[in-house]
């Protein structure tokens, strides 16, 4: 695929052992009596909702796999499936009250019914993509309206379904959104005034915008699949839900060169961002975007987000659930550049500024943003097109110029690698067709 640093690009094939669908119905109960002795340590007003969203969420007793089930690629594609829209039941969370308004989202006059393109020499359709990429919801929006709406594996609209590395988008988002408000005063502070654990650590004289950029300069490694890996490590300290456990892991990092000057994919250092915009904010994350971007733009379900601990921090980089249109309403949010009845929520260019391509300290460019992907040829930086992408198959694509937005929820077994098809070539294609 088109973009070497992520490992969702990179598309390596891991390989995986896959494990068979008895031992994954064994180990449920086990995680779910888990996830319910956290949820005792929710304050009552959360756990009431909580009990109440659940008696009314359509999967909610299904059986699930495990967080190590995921990272390893050993889930069955049918408790893939039931896993990606129950993460909720994994680990503590917290909620994001939707509104009480929801945002319509009329149907367009022309709906797109198929699209037909070419990716790596072969011809496709619309069906061969969703069933070939396992993709379980899919939306695509243009004004503002539904042009293409698809389900499947049981998936409705009331589906909640995990982002993954989507989340770190809406991590960024939130940064900016605090930068507009003046909590976090210019992208050029140390990282350590906001993160004061991590003073004395290889962040000394990181800065915002570098942890933004994911070029800190710590040494990190990504492979999901690799017990031994700094990201199955982070994984570890949250499955222990250990207050302070996962900025303690981030301290202990040894440097790898200079801050600014190179790139390392590092889902710690979207950690690290969280904790920098709650401290800033003086608020939960999940509040903070339902306050200032969720009800206001008005998201029709709530969304649920993972903790690195009971009552904790929400994990920046994962964790974060919500329904396919509401995916798609945030999309739209992120379209008008932030503003919201007249109100802007981000700076001014907040939005083109975190969806270009950037350039290090040491001249080195990236197709990358604030923790946001983009296009990477003529056509797509014309479109000034990025996107938030997360492993299993996860999208929200943005177009500003065809005034379009993509959301993929996908259900690959595999963290990567399980893709036949190229997704952004499958973008493109939308485009082309409604252009």
């Amino acid at each position: 695929m088109s973009h070497a640093v992520y490992p969702v690009r990179r598309a390596i094939a891991f390989s995986c052992v896959y494990a068979g669908a008895l031992s994954l119905l064994f180990a449920a109960p086990t995680i779910n009596a888990q996830a319910q002795s956290q949820a005792q340590s929710q304050p009552p007003a959360e756990r009431a909702n909580a009990a109440k969203a659940s008696a009314t969420y359509p999967h909610a007793t299904e059986p699930i796999g495990t967080l190590r089930q995921i990272y390893d690629g050993v889930l069955t594609p049918d408790i893939a499936v039931n896993t990606f829209r129950n993460i909720d039941r994994l680990l503590p969370t917290r909620r994001v009250a939707p509104s009480a308004h929801p945002l319509p989202l009329p149907a367009a006059r022309t709906p797109l019914r198929t699209v037909t393109f070419t990716d790596s020499g072969h011809t496709y359709t619309l069906d061969d993509y969703l069933q070939r990429n396992r993709v379980a919801g899919l939306l695509v929006l243009q004004h503002g309206r539904v042009v293409l709406e698809r389900y499947q594996y049981g998936n409705s609209a009331r589906t909640r379904w995990m982002s993954m590395s989507v989340a770190k988008s809406i991590t960024s988002t939130l940064l900016g959104a605090a930068l507009k408000q003046g909590r976090i005063t210019s992208l050029d502070d140390a990282v350590t005034r906001y993160v004061p654990a991590l003073t004395g650590s290889a962040y000394d004289g990181v800065t915002v915008r570098d942890v933004l950029l994911m070029s800190s300069g710590v040494r990190w490694d990504e492979t999901y699949t690799n017990p031994a890996s700094d990201r199955r490590r982070l994984l570890d300290v949250q499955i222990a839900l250990k207050p302070g456990a996962a900025m303690a892991l981030m301290a202990a990092l040894p440097r790898a060169a200079a801050p600014g000057t190179i790139n390392t994919y590092n889902t710690g250092e979207t950690q690290v961002v969280g904790e920098l915009v709650r401290a800033a904010v003086g608020q939960p994350l999940a509040t903070y975007l339902s306050e200032r971007i969720w009800q206001r733009v008005g998201m029709e379900h709530e969304a649920r987000w993972w903790l690195d601990s009971p009552d904790g921090t929400e994990i920046g980089g994962s964790g974060l659930s919500a329904t396919l249109r509401d995916f798609g309403r945030f999309g739209l949010f992120i379209l008008a550049d932030g503003v919201v009845a007249r109100d802007s929520i981000l700076p001014r260019d907040w939005v083109r500024e975190a969806g270009s391509p950037k350039q290090l300290r040491s001249g080195k460019r990236l197709d990358y943003g604030y923790l946001w992907w983009t296009g990477t040829t003529p056509a797509r930086l014309r479109d000034r097109a990025f996107s938030a992408e997360g492993i299993h198959g996860q999208f929200l694509y943005i177009n500003p110029v065809n005034d379009i937005v993509i959301v993929v929820q996908s259900a690959q077994p595999k963290p990567t690698g399980g893709a036949v098809i190229d997704d952004w070539s499958f973008f493109d294609a939308v485009v082309a067709a409604l252009r």
